[in-house]
Order: structure tokens, then C-alpha cells, then sequence
């Protein structure tokens, strides 16, 4: 079986690139279409074991495409229908950006793992133009509209969509009008050391934009004086360093070893965002640390309330704050032991084990194209 992975762009390494990590582990001779890579990361993220090419698009080649590739996003959907994918039996695309809009034959079986739909052109489509520029907010509006009909009629050319946590199955549904099945991302659970001894500091950790509610965090601790460490990069970094009082220390960017350190020692981690899935909260219990997080969203999938963490109802610092002092009282304990039974749910051969079993049953309901 001719195998592709389509991916929308690769220059770090998040979550998105974590589940297509472990997918070309599954397929280690498949070929990678992206549209914009650092090559040399992947390959060095995905090491030896991968045999396959790396096909970017021409958008990777435009000017300063590395660093400015949201501005080339219009041209995402004409470049993903560029690559010919006529050789390829199965054809997985990961999509958060323009990718499952790929053509195929009609008898490949196309399987979408979907992290969200495109996030700026349906659900942060409002708050993204209040918080842009006058160009931005003048003539994105006539692009968004493009891209959200060409988003939507490229659904249809999935045969089977994946989300990667019951609320993003939802906007799935919502947008697309099409059913998902749900299959958690993997999460590397045994990286982490559950059983070091806590220390009396929490943890914020994510990258530092608007809707991950860093700020909302900083305020929280400002207010009650307890220590936070902050790590992480982003475009309210300069903000959260001007508002932060003696009690927050933000590290910035940090290496994997500094991240999972301070997993393994902190109190807690607070989570006070909306995300799609957010694989940070697992690797903390994995870590042994409770997770304090907002009740909406992915975590809802992942942290049990009074069990493996704290789920406020309210997206506010007063509610943020009462769910920490709920820690600092007393009134509730957390087991290591529990949190990294919890995390273990969510490991990586879980993962492969249920991508293959939905290939399997996706492949067996294909229509029968006669020669």
C-alpha cells in the first residue's frame, strides 16, 4: 500500500506535529507533502526510521515563506490541488490549515485526523480582525469568505474524518456537516518521572497568544501572591513581562528537558484557555501534576474533576483563583499514582492501535470501482 501524509506547515514542533510524528512512525516509507517546512527539522524530529521524500509546495518557495506563511494562506488551497497524488492508495491529511483539500484518486482511501478546522476563518474568525491591523481588517474579510467555501466543499472529499477530541468532533459537525470519529493524540507518557517530590510553585505553560488566556493566569497569581512560572513564547510576552509582579517568573522559549523538569516538580499546571485537544495537560498528570484548567474544550476529554484536577465553570480570575486556593486550603488532594494511571489511557500505541483499526474499517466500506 502507496502511502501519503499531508501536512499544512511544519516549523516547530506542537502537538500537530507530535500525532504526524507517530503516524510516520506507523508508516515510516510514506511520502510527507507540506506545504511550508524547515526540512532539516523534520528530519531531524523524525530521524532515521523515516524513508520517505518531503514534498513541499510552491508556497514553500515564495519569499520569506518561513516566516510570513499565514500571509500566503490564499494560495494554500490552489497549491495542495497541485500535488499529484495518483500514486497513493491511502492518504492522510492533518488538518488545522489548508491540507485535506488534496486530490486523489477515486479509489485512495482519504482519512482526515483533524486537529480544528481553520481556526481564523470560523470560530476565531472575529476576534482574529478586532486584534489585526487596518490592511488586515479591510481586505480579510474578502479572503476568509474565499476560504471558507473552498474549506467547506474540500470536506467532501474526505472519506473519513478523525477528531482528535469529542469538542472538535462538534465543530466537525458544524461546519462541515460530516461525522467524525474520535481518537485522542498520542502522548508520550513515559517520558515523565511522576513520583519527584513537589515544589510550591505552579505552572503556566503554552505558547503565549491571545486565546490561551496566559494573561488571565498572571492576574490569578498577581492577586494571591503565589509563585507561577511561565514558559513559553509568543506574542504577549512583552505584555505579561510589563504586568507580572515579583511572584511570576516567566523562562520564556524552553528546551523539552526544562519543560518536563518543571512538570515533574510543580504544584499544579493552569490551563485557563480553550483548546482543541491539548496534549500539556496529559503530559502533566503523566508528570503527577493536577491540571487547573477552564471546563470547555478538549481538557474535558482529559482531566476528571476532583480527581485528576480542578475544572472551573467560569472563564475569570476570580474563578481561577478560588480553584487554586482549593489546592492551597486543603480541601483537595491529588494521587500521583492516579494521575499517571489517567495519563497512561492516552499513550502512544493506543493511538496507532485505533489509527489502524479505523483505516481497516474505512478501507472495508469503500465503494468497489470497476476497471
Amino acid at each position: 500500500m502507496k502511502v501519503a501524509v499531508v501536512h499544512y506547515w511544519w516549523l516547530s514542533n506542537r502537538g500537530g506535529e507530535a500525532v504526524l510524528g507517530t503516524i510516520l512512525d506507523m508508516y515510516p516509507d510514506a511520502d510527507l507533502y507540506v506545504q511550508v517546512c524547515d526540512e532539516e527539522l523534520v528530519r531531524r524530529t523524525l530521524g532515521p526510521g523515516f524513508r520517505g521524500r518531503i514534498i513541499q509546495s510552491f508556497v514553500g518557495r515564495l519569499p520569506g515563506a518561513r516566516k510570513h506563511y499565514k500571509r500566503y494562506m490564499p494560495l494554500m488551497p490552489l497549491a495542495a490541488e497541485q500535488w499529484d497524488l495518483t500514486e497513493y492508495d491511502l492518504v492522510i491529511s492533518s488538518e488545522s490549515g489548508p491540507s485535506k483539500g488534496v486530490l486523489t484518486r477515486p479509489d485512495a482511501l482519504h482519512l482526515c485526523y483533524c486537529h480544528s478546522p481553520m481556526r481564523y476563518i470560523w470560530d476565531m474568525y472575529q476576534p482574529y480582525l478586532k486584534e489585526s491591523g487596518w490592511l488586515i481588517r479591510h481586505l480579510f474579510p474578502l479572503i476568509a469568505h474565499w476560504l471558507r467555501v473552498w474549506d467547506r466543499s474540500s470536506a467532501d472529499r474526505v472519506d473519513h474524518f478523525i477528531a482528535n477530541s469529542r469538542f472538535i468532533a462538534q465543530r466537525i459537525a458544524k461546519f462541515y456537516r460530516r461525522d467524525a470519529q474520535v481518537i485522542w493524540p498520542p502522548v508520550n507518557v513515559t517520558a515523565f518521572n511522576h513520583r519527584r517530590p513537589r515544589e510550591d510553585f505552579y505552572l503556566c505553560l503554552g505558547q503565549l497568544v491571545r486565546y490561551k488566556r496566559a494573561e488571565m493566569a498572571v492576574e490569578a497569581f498577581n492577586r494571591t501572591g503565589l509563585p507561577l512560572v511561565v514558559i513559553g513564547e509568543g506574542e504577549l510576552l512583552n505584555e505579561l513581562q510589563q504586568n507580572a509582579g515579583p511572584n511570576v517568573r516567566l523562562l520564556g522559549r524552553q528546551s523539552f528537558d526544562v519543560v518536563k523538569d518543571h512538570l515533574e516538580r510543580c504544584r499544579g499546571l493552569v490551563f485557563p484557555g480553550v483548546e482543541d485537544f491539548g496534549i500539556v495537560p496529559v503530559e502533566a498528570m503523566a508528570a503527577g501534576a493536577p491540571v487547573i484548567a477552564y471546563g470547555r474544550g478538549g481538557v474535558l476529554d482529559t482531566v476528571i474533576h476532583d480527581k485528576t484536577g480542578i475544572l472551573f465553570n467560569e472563564q475569570s480570575v476570580d474563578a481561577l483563583v478560588e480553584a487554586v486556593l482549593r489546592i492551597e486550603r486543603g480541601d483537595i488532594r491529588f494521587d500521583e499514582e492516579t494521575l499517571r494511571s489517567h495519563a497512561a489511557t492516552f499513550d502512544r500505541q493506543r493511538f496507532k492501535d485505533e489509527i489502524a483499526e479505523a483505516i481497516r474499517l474505512a478501507q472495508s466500506r469503500m465503494p468497489k470501482i470497476s476497471a
